[in-house]
């Protein structure tokens, strides 16, 4: 049997050449395992004399603690040594110049609705938000708009089922807003969000598009009223000398009803291509809330008024920034993106 000099002075070579801690490892496992040639001297101790046993055992004892020893020492060597050859290998040149990181800019339409929003909670308006799924209760019935009214054929619907059905106009989170909160007053809020319709998608008409619908409810809210608050919208949105008419139109939600234009803003009211030479642009559809709309959410007609806007959010941001085709906004053409980091 290899003798204990001999032992340890192979081991203790072997564990100064180890050159990784793998083999570091397996060295260990070698020597001071279970099957290991130390192990095996403590086996033939039972071979000795009885006074010859205890000096064996000590003997054999200091060789593990001295190989052991030795393999920690190693074994913070080597990994103070693989860890400085991962980080020169994984060391960065700050002298090169660094990538820059792209900013995006907002899209046009959330342009228009943050400028919108923001107007409208200047004004005391709240911002509500709701399903882009909602039934026929309240996208219809609920705004005066039964299931034989003729006004369902301009709104030709994608419906889920015969009940539920992507909303057409953001009027049924009015009709929520306003059931949640009868029989108190006021109410000032606005409803921005997409809606879907079944139409043909050419270069002013999309399947899907974003509204903007707001609603006022309180006592002896009048069409006056309603008429100062979308010129300031006008001024705000399009310049200060803009001006607003009021013509006469229908809709089942309000009565009276107007449709609103803005003087064009390329010509002031002179006459050009964009207004089709009549200086004025339809912006929005308006009214007084009808009283059946109210009776239906818990309010007295008798006791309060209220008015009623909708506004294309497509429509506005065409007028602002001259865009000629509403497909332009939802083609993900990045070159379109790129146009409005000028805009604010």
């Amino acid at each position: 049997m290899m003798n204990f000099d001999d032992l340890h002075q192979e081991a203790k070579k072997k564990i100064l050449d180890a050159k990784d801690l793998k083999d570091l490892n397996d060295l260990r496992v070698y020597y001071l395992g279970k099957k290991g040639p130390v192990q095996a001297l403590m086996k033939n101790m039972k071979d000795l004399p009885k006074a010859e046993k205890p000096a064996f055992g000590k003997k054999v004892n200091e060789l593990k603690q001295d190989l052991n020893q030795r393999i920690e020492a190693k074994r913070d060597e080597l990994t103070i040594l693989e860890m400085n050859h991962k980080i020169e290998k994984e060391k960065i040149d700050i002298t090169l110049p660094g990538r820059r990181t792209r900013s995006a800019n907002l899209h046009p339409l959330t342009l228009v609705t943050e400028q919108l929003e923001d107007l409208f909670i200047g004004l005391g308006y709240q911002v509500i938000e709701g399903a882009d799924i909602t039934d026929d209760e309240y996208c219809f019935e609920r705004a005066n708009i039964p299931k034989d009214h003729p006004a369902r054929a301009m709104q030709d619907s994608l419906y889920i089922d015969e009940n539920y059905l992507l909303r057409t106009h953001t009027t049924a989170i009015q009709m929520a807003v306003l059931e949640q909160n009868a029989p108190n007053l006021p109410i000032k809020v606005v409803c921005p969000g997409k809606v879907y319709r079944r139409d043909d998608d050419d270069a002013t008409h999309s399947h899907q598009f974003m509204q903007m619908e707001g609603l006022v409810v309180g006592k002896h809210v009048t069409l006056s009223d309603l008429k100062g608050t979308l010129e300031f919208l006008a001024k705000k949105m399009f310049g200060q000398d803009r001006q607003i008419r009021f013509r006469p139109s229908y809709f089942p939600f309000t009565e009276p009803s107007v449709e609103v234009d803005v003087s064009c803003h390329i010509c002031n009211g002179k006459g050009c291509p964009t207004c089709k030479g009549t200086g004025w642009i339809e912006i929005l559809g308006a009214g007084e809330v009808h009283p059946n709309v109210l009776k239906m959410a818990g309010y007295d007609p008798n006791e309060c008024s209220g008015f009623a806007f909708g506004v294309g959010i497509e429509r506005i941001a065409m007028l602002k920034y001259g865009i000629d085709d509403i497909r332009h906004f939802y083609t993900n053409d990045q070159r379109f993106s790129d146009l409005f980091d000028r805009f604010e």
